[in-house]
């Protein structure tokens, strides 16, 4: 299995420079060929919704379906794969950032009941108490 850094995936996703989308391209293709996999951990999941909506401008919309495209591809391992598909259930359903959303999923995964927060945009989610 082979890590994944987010400007790989900025490169692979948003084909914004060719010699670099080429060579992103050509490495995922050759790995899968040869049988390998890739993991994606979520603070590259993070970097790449940051990155895909601050830099490039994508909608919430497009930065879900980005967000689905990698969670349904066989040959991506996503790290808290559960609480990642939760998170972007979240994140389409309310105002939360895509981190925010996650960070609440994982912190219930590992006990805690909600996560104190002062950001009123989490309102709603039960992982949250706005305080």
């Amino acid at each position: 299995m082979i890590g994944l850094d987010t400007n790989v995936l900025v490169r692979y996703l948003t084909r914004d420079e060719p010699i670099q989308y080429a060579r992103a391209a050509a490495f995922i293709e050759a790995t899968v060929r040869a049988g390998d996999r890739f993991f994606i951990n979520t603070v590259v999941l993070c970097e790449l919704v940051w990155v895909l909506e601050s830099v490039y401008g994508y909608s919430r919309e497009e930065v879900a379906n980005a967000l689905e495209h990698i969670l349904t591809t066989a040959q991506f391992e996503v790290e808290r794969l559960d609480e990642t598909r939760q998170a972007l259930i979240d994140f389409r359903s309310s105002r939360a950032g895509f981190s925010d959303a996650l960070l609440g999923r994982i912190n219930r995964a590992l006990g805690a009941d909600h996560t104190a927060t002062f950001d009123r945009t989490l309102k709603g989610l039960d992982t949250f108490r706005v305080l």
